[in-house]
């Protein structure tokens, strides 16, 4: 709801109506419902190579244009999470503490000491302003957890923000201010940057991947930095995709050692149906396949039997040429047994360049590991002197 000038309070946005892609009505392929984030304007009909700068321009991404005040974090919930000023909610995890993780990036920073810099150069009663600057193109993540932060580190700090999670940035641009005691700020500020610019970047490649994917729903793994797999798979969200499976405990999922070690593909999917059914456990079952013969085994085995398989995953049936191209001939012929009877998941040479040509062969998802393994991070800022950043950044050419 906006207050006087235009300016809007973070705590006061309906998120039960949030207009995130990711929250747009579901879509049928295959008998399979789907609710992916895509950019429908962008068409890649007219080639399989996929142009980066072509899906990063302005105007394949709706910017806000009003300057978004968010409030300071009023309410905390159990875990240390507020959704008040989240206009994308972090995923949901039963242990995971957002806030303990924020307490210990900064603790690894202050040690026992704090910082001896700031205390030996900056009045510990100045008050200055700071700017969030973009110094490269791309999709900006980690606005709600920078508030979290600032808030932990000094909750008097006022954040004020010209972009939300999710929108497009150009080099050079400065989309937020955090204003308040400068020692506070500076001891805050590279660990908000370290969080923002891996979840920018993760964002940044999941938004080129998910509309390149389409009409397959863009997926990431268990891939992630130690500690930081619920940060990780926010980003994900972010930038328009869809959360794989948490952690270990709220998805089965039979991979080839558990399919080893079980006897093959169908003593596995028949153990987890028994063991599922023993401990009354609801919950999404999907089995890796590697090739036709182990698809036709899993189908025998579900058309006689009660399962509680829902997903097959097909992997590697992507196979590389010489030529830089790929051969999904395999992939589809999956698709084709499968017939819309089970969610599809495509998993192996998986790269921005193959991407489009595989969410042409009909599957449901598809899987990355590289949005959060190797990502590469966003470029971003947090300047007291803006013009002189600025000036140094153009010298550098980035800014």
């Amino acid at each position: 709801m906006a207050n006087e000038g235009g300016m809007i309070k973070g705590k006061q946005h309906n998120f039960e109506k949030n207009n995130h892609p990711n929250e747009k009505e579901g879509l049928v392929y295959g008998g399979i419902e789907k609710n992916c984030q895509q950019d429908r304007e962008t068409d890649f009909s007219q080639s399989t190579m996929i142009s980066v700068s072509r899906l990063l321009s302005p105007q394949f991404y709706a910017i806000q244009r009003s300057f978004v005040k968010m409030s300071a974090y009023a309410a905390q919930t159990a875990r240390g999470v507020s959704h008040g000023s989240m206009a994308i909610k972090p995923p949901s995890h039963p242990t995971y503490d957002l806030k303990a993780v924020i307490k210990l990036a900064l603790a690894e920073d202050a040690g026992d000491t704090g910082d001896v810099t700031c205390m030996a150069t900056i009045p510990f009663d100045m008050e200055v302003e700071a700017y969030f600057l973009a110094k490269e193109d791309g999709i900006v993540a980690g606005i709600a957890l920078a508030e979290m932060i600032f808030e932990q580190v000094d909750p008097s700090l006022k954040v004020e923000w010209m972009r939300k999670d999710g929108d497009y940035v150009h080099k050079g641009l400065k989309f937020g201010k955090v204003s308040g005691n400068a020692h506070k700020i500076v001891v805050a500020e590279r660990v908000v940057l370290n969080f923002m610019q891996r979840m920018s970047g993760i964002a940044t490649l999941t938004k080129l991947m998910a509309d390149a994917a389409y009409p397959a729903c863009i997926l990431e793994t268990r891939k992630t930095a130690p500690g930081l797999r619920l940060v990780d798979k926010w980003a994900v969200v972010i930038g328009g995709g869809k959360n794989h499976r948490m952690g270990l405990f709220d998805m089965v999922m039979i991979k080839d050692n558990h399919i080893s070690a079980a006897g093959g593909i169908v003593d596995a999917i028949k153990s987890v149906d028994e063991y599922l059914k023993q401990k009354g456990l609801e919950m999404d079952v999907e089995v890796e396949t590697r090739t036709l013969e182990e698809v036709k085994e899993v189908l025998e085995y579900v058309s006689g039997s009660k399962t509680r398989l829902t997903r097959i995953m097909l992997d590697n049936m992507v196979v590389p040429l010489e030529n830089g191209d790929v051969d999904v001939t395999m992939l589809k012929d999956a698709v084709e047994l499968i017939n819309g009877r089970f969610e599809t998941e495509a998993s192996g040479n998986v790269t921005i360049e193959t991407v489009h040509k595989i969410g042409q062969s009909g599957v449901t998802f598809i899987s990355s590991g590289a949005l959060t393994h190797s990502v590469k991070a966003l470029d971003i800022s947090l300047k007291i002197d803006t013009e002189l950043a600025l000036k140094v950044g153009r010298r550098t050419k980035r800014a």
